[in-house]
């Protein structure tokens, strides 16, 4: 998407829709700000005259679209409500613009523009990243299956944005933030994509298949393991997982390594780079297997490798923004399936690590694939810190809803790094706690462990399950089991996929420090 920035009279930019963001009115004055007197003049008066009738109040949210009284610059305008001005933050600024940008497809607009609002405590760079991030997932649609009498639906283009300044001092890093906004917007379309496609259209050789078409358009080293490969490593969970389907599981391993900024030792030799590790559930189709799950809403378990499309997502934005640490992303999937060789209650599977888990409920598989990439993970790259992502336990949908993401761990110093990147990337993560009765509650009889806990404290007895296999590495799990997709629709978001964790890995990483040993 084309999004520039320019420098000058509002009235100047030749836009088929030019958005005019405006605080609450005053309800006794009813006046146009001054600041935009010359555009109004311009507009041969049409924009201070719907604001004296009353016709427009500048809610929050409020739109209306005005025709200039006279030919000018801008084709129409389109007034856009802010509600108080110390209530405008960046989340307002990609709202705002996502709108914008969705009037202007309605009206088939090529060019629309945005008069850049005044944010109280938002540098005019950040606020060019923020409503470049809104243009772009506000344009998302996932229109693959939509044909236009059976013949496949010519892609509707996306208008250029301009964002329109009066004035700027550092317009070298405002345009900088754009194209960050941009890639980081993009990457977080992709991990939607992937979520919303249908089993049908994602299986675990066709996500792998994703995942390494993205590598080479940026330049990521990527591995897939297939079974053999996984049989000879012994990871028994992803294998166990995977069985009853005709579609075989595959582990992606996708390393971002940027070795010239390694460390160099005394004697020239350079140092090992730390390495943080991201692993992300992946899969791509979940019936429960044999302890099927009920018919209702069972189509929405396409989304239940949402943590693997946040991986998949966040590994192209990190190395399109050259994030300078080693990051390696890891993708766990499998398909989880009724059949005669599905895997069953009561079974005893040996995992990557050697431990051993008695299967309780095959509903409950997703920690099973997650351990042996954790294992895996731990033993092959040895991280300084390691941050799964999946949509894991109903119980963290009841708990947070889809408004925020659960998080556990098993240090503190991350846990609060990962929450704080959630506040600044607008994402938010809620910690939970992760008791010795929830570790107790996974312990087998038979078994070294057992994969399912009962209903109570699900989401924690989870975590625990997950704890098993980390070591003695900093770890956390981020449960986006309510917020990987919604069914509510947003100024940037539809019902659907939410590419949730994109964004708040990439604020976390850029802020990259070592860790507190707590």
């Amino acid at each position: 998407m084309q999004i520039k920035i320019k420098i000058g009279r509002p009235g100047e930019a030749k836009v088929d829709v030019l958005a005019v963001p405006l605080f609450a009115i005053d309800k006794k004055k009813k006046q146009l700000p001054s600041s935009l007197s010359a555009l109004d003049k311009a507009a041969g008066g049409a924009l201070s005259l719907v604001v004296k009738q009353g016709d427009f109040k500048g809610v929050a949210g409020e739109m209306q679209t005005i025709y200039p009284a006279i030919p000018g610059n801008a084709k129409r305008f389109l007034l856009l409500g802010m509600g108080a001005p110390d209530k405008l933050d960046a989340e307002g600024l990609r709202a705002l613009t996502a709108r914008a940008m969705k009037l202007g497809r309605a009206k088939h607009a090529k060019s629309v523009g945005i008069v850049a609002p005044a944010a109280k405590g938002i540098s005019a760079p950040d606020a060019c990243q923020f409503m470049s991030e809104g243009a772009v997932l506000g344009l998302y649609r996932f229109d693959e299956f939509l044909t236009d009498n059976g013949k496949k639906k010519k892609p509707v283009p996306n208008a250029a944005l301009t964002i329109v300044y009066s004035r700027m001092k550092d317009a070298s890093a405002a345009r900088g933030r754009v194209k960050r906004g941009i890639t980081l917007a993009d990457s977080q379309n992709l991990a939607r994509d992937l979520s919303n496609r249908p089993g049908n259209a994602m299986t675990p050789v066709l996500l792998a298949n994703a995942a390494a078409k993205m590598s080479r358009q940026v330049g990521l080293r990527t591995k897939v393991m297939e079974v053999p490969e996984l049989k000879r490593r012994k990871m028994g969970g992803i294998l166990g997982v995977g069985q009853g389907s005709c579609n075989p599981p595959r582990l992606i391993v996708m390393d971002h390594n940027p070795g010239s900024k390694a460390r160099t030792k005394a004697g020239g030799k350079k140092a090992k780079q730390p390495v943080i590790c991201l692993i992300g559930k992946g899969i791509t189709f979940d019936s429960g297997g044999i302890s099927i799950k009920p018919s209702p809403a069972m189509g929405e378990m396409k989304h239940d490798m949402s943590g693997a499309a946040t991986v998949i997502g966040a590994m192209r934005a990190i190395k399109m923004l050259n994030i300078p640490h080693r990051v390696v992303g890891i993708v766990a999937a499998a398909e989880n399936m009724p059949s005669a060789t599905a895997y069953r209650p009561g079974d005893i599977l040996k995992m990557y690590s050697g431990k051993t888990v008695e299967i309780l409920n095959t509903d409950a598989e997703g920690r099973l694939v997650l351990a042996d990439a954790l294992a895996y993970a731990n033993e092959t790259y040895e991280p300084v810190a390691m941050l799964d992502f999946a949509t894991l336990t109903g119980a963290c949908m009841i708990a947070l809803g889809d408004w925020a993401t659960g998080l556990l761990g098993s240090n503190q110093d991350l846990i609060d790094r990962v929450q704080e990147a959630g506040q600044r990337s607008d994402e938010c993560a809620w910690p939970l706690p992760l008791f010795d009765a929830h570790r107790k509650a996974v312990r087998g009889h038979v078994s070294d462990l057992v994969n399912a806990a009962g209903r109570e404290a699900g989401m924690s007895t989870a975590a625990a399950f997950l704890e098993a296999f980390v070591g003695k590495t900093p770890w956390v799990h981020m449960d986006i089991a309510g917020t990987g997709w919604t069914s509510r629709i947003g100024a940037y978001q539809g019902r659907g996929a939410t590419g949730v964790g994109v964004r708040l890995l990439v604020e976390l990483l850029s802020e990259w420090k070592p860790l507190k040993k707590r």
